[in-house]
């Protein structure tokens, strides 16, 4: 039986990485893979998934205006599994879309984003994905202090943190800080 799975974490977990393995193991056994991944976010360049110790594949990218199903049920192969990075910019019509891959035409889905954004409040893409996925698994990483880091903040120029602003800015190490629950509200001052 297929199903939906969403492996979600702070940033700089390690969830490409893992993405990427899970994609070379089923080609290794000559299965096709399908990689998807936000058109919005092009730091390793459009169109390419990539992790910060350095391995990279393409990717098809998705905007919100996609249709996720139908891009699936064309892709030629067949995808074997399909593996999706930055879920969190899913939008719920699409974390919908990605459950019909997994019912109607049996093919995992294997989503790969953050849960929380740096006011820690729920992405759109990821609080679909939490309501329908079949399997969720936590992709863990430490705050600087050893205790699992849940929350993140985006810092200023300055290296601030800050608490306003929109909800999505692409940014890695130099924008963003993955820290537990009480080094966040200590950042924040909350």
């Amino acid at each position: 039986m297929a199903k939906l799975y969403f492996n979600y974490s702070t940033m700089n977990a390690g969830k490409s990485t893992l993405l990427l393995q899970a994609s070379y193991n089923y080609r290794e056994r000559g299965m096709a893979t399908l990689l998807l991944t936000a058109a919005l976010d092009s730091r390793a360049g459009q169109g390419r998934i990539a992790s910060r110790i350095g391995i990279a594949d393409e990717a098809l990218t998705f905007s919100p205006d996609s249709d996720l199903f139908a891009v699936i049920d064309r892709a030629d192969p067949r995808p074997a599994c399909v593996f999706v990075d930055e879920a969190q910019f899913l939008t719920t019509a699409q974390a919908w879309q990605l459950a019909r891959v997994a019912d109607d035409l049996r093919i995992p889905v294997m989503c790969y984003g953050l849960r929380v954004d740096f006011r820690g409040e729920l992405f759109p893409g990821s609080a679909a994905l939490l309501a329908l996925a079949d399997d969720l698994r936590e992709v863990r990483t430490i705050c600087h202090c050893g205790r699992k880091a849940t929350m993140v903040i985006r810092r200023d120029a300055e290296g601030r943190a800050i608490t306003q602003g929109a909800q999505v800015q692409v940014g890695g190490n130099e924008t963003y800080v993955s820290l537990c629950r009480r080094h966040w509200r200590e950042a924040v001052g909350s």
